[in-house]
C-alpha cells in the first residue's frame, strides 16, 4: 500500500509541475491570439463527424486564457444542437444546464476561484451529462495515448466516472491549443482517455478508439 501511495503522489506532484508550466503559456498569449485561435478551434471542432450528427452536446464556456469556446457554443447551438453547460456544485460535481446564448449566460464566483459563466436557466441535474452524443472537455494536456490532463479539481473525473457508470459512450474531445499535444502526460487508474484533440490548426485521432 505505501508504494501505490508513493507512485499515486509522485504522478500527482508531476502532473502540478507540468500543470504550471502550461498554464504559464497560456497566460502569456496575447487577446489577438487568443480571439484567432478560438474561431480556428471552432472551425476546426465542427468539421468532427461525431459534433455533425450529435443532437446533445455537452461542453463549458471558456474562462481567462482557456481556448474560446463561445464562437462554438453559437455555432453549434444555431445547427439546432441541444447544448448542455455545467454548472459548478460544492462538492465540485457539476449539474448542467441547456444554453440559450450569450445573454443567457451568468458569472458566478464560487469562494476565492475564477469567476464561471454558467448557464442562468434550469438546472437538469448531474446525470443530465449522460444524454449527451459528445462531450467537449477542457484540459491542459493531452499525450500521444489520449491521456488528458485537467485543471485538478476533479470535476470532470466525476463526470467521466458517471458516464462509465451508466454505460453511456459519448465521443470524448478535448480543446486545446496546438502546443499542448505532449509525449506523456503523468496518469492515475482513475484517469480515462479521450477519442480526440481538436486544436486551432486540426483534429487528432487517437490508436484503439473508433
Amino acid at each position: 500500500m505505501v508504494a501505490v501511495s508513493e507512485t499515486g503522489q509522485a504522478a500527482r506532484s508531476a502532473k502540478r509541475e507540468l500543470r504550471r508550466g502550461l498554464l504559464a503559456a497560456r497566460e502569456a498569449l496575447g487577446a489577438d491570439e487568443l480571439r484567432e485561435a478560438e474561431r480556428a478551434l471552432a472551425r476546426q471542432a465542427l468539421r468532427l463527424p461525431e459534433l455533425a450528427r450529435a443532437r446533445t452536446v455537452a461542453a463549458y464556456v471558456s474562462v481567462g486564457a482557456e481556448p474560446g469556446t463561445l464562437a462554438l457554443l453559437d455555432a453549434l447551438r444555431a445547427r439546432g444542437v441541444r447544448v448542455l453547460l455545467p454548472a459548478l456544485l460544492p462538492d465540485n460535481d457539476l449539474d448542467w444546464g441547456v444554453y440559450a446564448g450569450r445573454d443567457a449566460l451568468a458569472r458566478i464566483r464560487h469562494g476565492g476561484r475564477m469567476a464561471l459563466l454558467e448557464p442562468a436557466g434550469a438546472r437538469l441535474g448531474p446525470q443530465a451529462v449522460t444524454e449527451a452524443d459528445a462531450v467537449l472537455l477542457p484540459g491542459v494536456a493531452v499525450d500521444t495515448r489520449g491521456m488528458r490532463l485537467g485543471r485538478g479539481g476533479g470535476s470532470y473525473d466525476r463526470v467521466l466516472a458517471r458516464l462509465e457508470r451508466a454505460g453511456a459512450r459519448p465521443a470524448l474531445v478535448v480543446l486545446l491549443y496546438d502546443g499542448e499535444v505532449v509525449a506523456r502526460v503523468p496518469d492515475q487508474p482513475h484517469d480515462r482517455p479521450v477519442q480526440a484533440v481538436v486544436t486551432p490548426s486540426g483534429v487528432r485521432r487517437f490508436t484503439g478508439h473508433a
